[in-house]
């Protein structure tokens, strides 16, 4: 009875003359979560009979659910695969077959969806001719899109290793082959080698040369195949330092393919260390036909992908660090080392415990970009870590170079330094003579607030404080801090925690309900507060704050009084 009232009400809202989507979502989860609660009582009781009465019933009724749905909101892309992964799921493939061609009638511009549905075609329904006459279908619609003639590729060795697979158990068994017609080109990927000569045409870019090429690489009869997209890659792409990046890697795996078994740790470090050596022989022919800063990238990015692998033997790791380090010198050198790998090359340094190095490089690095906040930030921190002399000169120039353009993490590290290392009266000057800029004056008063509290005392604090509440902007944060400031005193007036929040709400009442929030708990819980002020704070959020902090002020006060926040 309970299923059937539920199932009424469901029904009830789908029928209306004004549909909505969510009404159909809602029926359809409550259709198959009942689907998966009578699957397990199945399977507890072992009771399998009646199951065209029950689940067939709601599977039909799961189906005319989803193309009633489609058919209202056809272009909820997100509504089709639901629908999709609901008949993969419960083994609808009659079904599913419909649910494709529908879909792809409708939405014929989306590749992805063309991909799933010969990809079902194929390893589900083990029907290639299927899926090549989808993805050929596909490629009338996009001629030019590279995943498609990827995975077209793919498909036809798949179907070609598949047959090739069929012929061996047939030879081995020794049967007839009179009635099966097995193609050598077919079964040497003659069908893959058109595809790709295909889009090599239409499509441009070494990307697509290199993702078929690894595709190829995967099935073991495709010899010659790779040997020919790899021609055409160097043919055609001789100055792209990607097509360099894989001939340099290739090394490594011609490598591993030719080696024999060893038996001594010392050996296979040698091996390892001569395949590195000739991946880097070729890099370094490679930067030298195309000095360009990706190609550079791509050399350093290889080093320091070895120099981060694990090895046991510490003559490996020290020959990768070095080989490593010096490529980054040569980038140097010849001015092609972008910032973020002068970043990189700098965390390298200084985990290797390289400091003097480390200041070198970034006293470089920032006169090459001199408006690069981060540069300067880290050659401040190398600096202090070397503890120099030249720590406040630096500072001063790099607030000269940046003039003030994002310069507060640079503003809270020279702080940050002052007060650990400078006298108060340095660091005092210091929090007075920052230039006027509203986006930093939030976070630099918090620290001054802090840093005047801890080394001044309350009373050099409100002093502070006083003064400053007469310059705008304010933050939130600033009263947040010396609210939090009062309460840490021994006799926490009450009466200034008044004066604090009235203030702040004077700012930002009309934007925070936390705030009057706060204020009603202070005025509850300090052993000086008055309850009876708290109705007057609530007629006054109410009048000040509008449209959804109302509601999230009156539901935080509920809980409040209720005992619950």
């Amino acid at each position: 009875r309970a299923v059937l009232k539920k199932a009424s009400a469901l029904e009830y809202k789908i029928q209306r003359r004004a549909l909505r989507k969510e009404d159909f979502i809602n029926y359809i989860q409550y259709e198959i979560h009942l689907l998966e609660l009578i699957k397990k009582r199945r399977a507890r009781t072992g009771y399998s009979f009646k199951k065209d009465e029950i689940e067939y019933s709601i599977l039909h009724r799961v189906h005319c659910l989803f193309n009633r749905a489609t058919g209202k909101w056809k272009d909820d892309v997100q509504l089709w695969l639901s629908h999709v992964a609901f008949c993969k799921k419960w083994n609808s493939k009659h079904q599913l077959s419909k649910v494709f061609s529908t879909m792809l009638a409708i939405h014929p511009d989306k590749p992805a969806l063309w991909i799933m549905a010969a990809k079902w075609e194929m390893e589900t329904r083990l029907s290639s001719e299927s899926a090549r006459r989808l993805f050929l279908r596909a490629l009338r619609f996009h001629p030019e899109c590279p995943k498609l003639y990827q995975e077209y590729f793919r498909m036809e060795l798949m179907h070609a290793e598949k047959q090739r697979k069929e012929k061996k158990e047939f030879e081995k068994a020794k049967m007839d082959l009179g009635e099966f017609n097995y193609s050598e080109e077919i079964l040497n990927g003659e069908m893959a080698r058109i595809i790709y000569r295909d889009a090599a045409q239409k499509i441009k870019g070494v990307e697509f040369h290199l993702a078929v090429l690894s595709i190829a690489k995967l099935f073991a009869f495709t010899q010659d195949l790779q040997k020919e997209i790899l021609e055409s890659l160097q043919t055609k792409f001789a100055d792209d330092p990607l097509t360099w990046d894989y001939m340099a890697r290739r090394e490594l795996e011609l490598g591993s393919l030719q080696s024999t078994e060893h038996t001594t740790k010392q050996m296979k470090v040698s091996e390892m260390t001569q395949r590195e050596e000739r991946c880097c022989a070729v890099f370094e022919e490679a930067v030298r036909a195309v000095p360009t800063e990706d190609m550079w990238k791509c050399y350093i990015t290889f080093c320091l992908e070895r120099c981060k692998r694990k090895t046991n033997s510490d003559e490996l790791k020290q020959k990768r660090l070095e080989r490593t380090l010096s490529v980054f010198s040569k980038a140097h050198e010849s001015s092609l080392l972008p910032e973020a790998l002068y970043k990189q090359w700098l965390q390298l340094l200084l985990e290797s415990n390289l400091l003097e190095k480390a200041a070198e490089v970034v006293g470089a690095a920032t006169k090459r970009f001199s408006l690069s906040v981060e540069m300067w930030q880290m050659r401040l921190q190398v600096l202090i870590q070397l503890k120099s002399d030249n720590v406040t000169q630096c500072f001063e120039e790099a607030i000269k170079h940046l003039k003030s353009k994002g310069t507060l993490p640079l503003w809270t590290l020279w702080v940050e330094w002052s007060e650990g290392t400078n006298s108060k009266e340095d660091t005092e000057a210091l929090y007075q003579g920052w230039p006027p800029n509203p986006a930093h004056e939030p976070t630099l008063i918090r620290h001054s607030l802090d840093w005047t509290y801890r080394s001044g005392g309350y009373k050099k604090v409100k002093k502070l404080f006083t003064s400053l509440c007469e310059n705008r902007p304010f933050s939130l944060d600033f009263f947040r801090k010396m609210i939090q400031i009062e309460k840490e005193q021994e006799s926490c007036k009450m009466l200034h925690l008044r004066e604090y929040y009235e203030r702040a709400l004077r700012e930002f009442g009309s934007t925070d309900s936390d705030l009057w929030v706060d204020y009603v708990k202070e005025e509850l819980s300090h052993p000086h507060g008055k309850p009876e002020n708290c109705g007057s704070i609530h007629w006054r959020a109410m009048k000040m704050l509008q449209g959804e902090l109302v509601e999230d002020f009156v539901s935080k006060y509920t809980l409040l009084q209720t005992g619950h926040l």
